[in-house]
């Protein structure tokens, strides 16, 4: 399992947990969660820096990621009452979003990776057969 996948799926749980927090709880509730989450995500996307193998476009990704956190992390400490509500919806439906860009972005990933597999071990069975 790559740390892309990993990473990119723990946000959009994380986001889409706090899409619904937002809307189920009071807005003190949900400025603590949102700050936790925030620095959560946050930690979680600079960690994952240290992976070499995650690519240009992760990398791009994961900045966003890092950005949208730190405004929540902000937010949350800033605003109070329906505004927070609404930011913190607002900046948990752009986390989920971002986290399924990485996801489909490692699916796509993936595959090149398998067809240029098979691609080479079909040329290797033809050169065999000649």
């Amino acid at each position: 399992m790559s740390t892309r996948f990993l990473t990119n799926g723990i946000i959009a749980l994380a986001g889409g947990f706090l899409v619904v927090a937002s809307q189920a709880f009071v807005s003190s509730t949900t400025g603590w969660l949102a700050f936790g989450i925030g620095i959560g995500i946050l930690a979680i996307t600079c960690l994952a820096q240290a992976d070499p193998s995650r690519g240009l476009v992760q990398r791009g990704i994961d900045g966003i990621v890092a950005i949208v956190s730190a405004w929540t992390i902000i937010a949350s400490a800033v605003f109070d009452s329906a505004t927070l509500k609404w930011l913190t919806t607002a900046e948990s439906l752009a986390l989920v979003a971002l986290a399924v860009a990485g996801l489909t972005y490692n699916e796509l990933r993936e595959q090149a990776a398998v067809r240029e597999s098979a691609g080479a071990e079909r040329d290797e069975l033809l050169r065999a057969a000649a």
